[in-house]
């Protein structure tokens, strides 16, 4: 099972929520051709219905550092969505990209602290052909940004590959992690 869910309680006011990219379809394609058997798309209103939830989590210290101090709320309204995702879904593994380590590291806080019975298991990131972290913002890069964007991922490549150069004994076989 997949879940597809722009989330608005992770957007905070001037955030891109109304051009947020929902690419539905393709993500439709990708869980298909990944083996999904169902994928849990709901709107915001099926999510939230009677609008915002009264209750929601806070991801407490470890969400106001980091990206969490520039976006105060983001990940209240993650991990709240996650909960309520976990819940409904009933998963015994739940799987989560590495590439926002602040946020798997929350909800492997959360699933701890407040024993849901789920498994949580990091993936790599996923990654364009040119190194770029897919990500659904990328279309909003100009090709000078993008270039920019990829300086990061060269650097981290560069250097494990100057700390490991055996790439059969990298133990995180991705940097963007």
């Amino acid at each position: 099972m997949v879940t597809v869910f722009v989330n608005p309680l992770q957007f905070g006011p001037g955030e891109d929520l109304d051009r947020y990219p929902r690419t539905l379809e393709a993500d439709l394609t990708v869980a298909e051709k990944a083996g999904a058997d169902l994928v849990l798309a709901p709107s915001a209103e099926e999510a939230y219905p009677g609008g915002e939830p009264q209750v929601r989590l806070s991801a407490g210290p470890m969400g106001g550092r980091l990206e969490g101090a520039s976006r105060p709320g983001h990940f209240d309204g993650m991990l709240t969505v996650v909960a309520k995702l976990l819940h409904l879904t009933a998963p015994d593994v739940s799987f989560f990209g590495q590439k926002d380590a602040q946020q798997l590291a929350l909800i492997r806080r959360m699933v701890r602290d407040l024993n849901f019975p789920v498994e949580i298991v990091g993936v790599p990131t996923v990654r364009e052909a040119d190194g770029l972290a897919l990500s659904s913002r990328n279309r909003y890069l100009s090709p000078a940004e993008r270039t920019t964007a990829l300086a990061l991922s060269r650097a981290l490549f560069a250097a494990r590959e100057a700390a490991n150069p055996d790439p059969a004994t990298d133990p995180d076989p991705d940097p963007g992690a």
